[in-house]
């Protein structure tokens, strides 16, 4: 019998493998065939995906790129949404940094963190968690589900060069209850 999971994605990081993968462009995929795709090849049963994200950034005037690139999210978001996934959202900044805009993504990590903290409470049935990130913050939260009895699965993907933009830190990966890494055809 398949062990029911929850699926938490880190959407920044999977935007990043997904870019990775196809070799500098996007690759063209559903989020939930993908789930279906890790989660049958594991032995897993999906329950609920939950989807961690932040809009685009919108200025006070937003001009029409701004305004293109929001039609676009919403009708991706509205598409999750309906197949069930639990979409949550933080926020986008904007820096000016020598001269340059740089957005950064606030709240996305803290959402998640909320999230994994309550499984045990809001879904008691719930052994596992597939957690799809690289993101070495969510090391303490980690390590407090797992020791309070949730096995938290770590899909990601890394390279062993240290400074590359794949490069991962072992305590992430000792903190978890096992890793995966993630393969081009996961993406389907």
């Amino acid at each position: 019998m398949a062990s029911k999971v929850l699926v938490f994605i880190d959407a920044g990081f999977l935007s990043k493998v997904s870019m990775y993968f196809g070799e500098g462009k996007y690759l063209k995929f559903k989020i939930k065939n993908f789930v279906d795709n890790i989660c049958s090849k594991n032995g897993f049963a999906c329950e609920k995906i939950f989807y961690y994200t932040a809009p685009p950034y919108q200025s006070n005037n937003f001009n029409k790129d701004e305004a293109a690139r929001k039609e676009r999210y919403d009708s991706f978001r509205s598409l999750l949404v309906k197949e069930g996934v639990i979409f949550r959202e933080g926020r986008v900044q904007r820096l000016k940094l020598d001269g340059n805009f740089v957005y950064r993504q606030k709240g996305v990590d803290t959402l998640l963190t909320i999230d994994l903290s309550h499984v045990r409470e809001d879904y008691p049935g719930i052994e596992k968690v597939v957690l799809i990130s690289s993101d070495t913050d969510f090391c303490p939260v980690i390590k407090d589900v797992t020791e309070r009895g949730l096995e938290v699965l770590l899909f990601t993907y890394f390279d062993r060069k240290r400074g590359s933009s794949f490069s991962l830190s072992n305590h992430l990966l000792k903190v978890c209850s096992g890793f995966i890494k993630l393969t081009r055809e996961d993406f389907g």
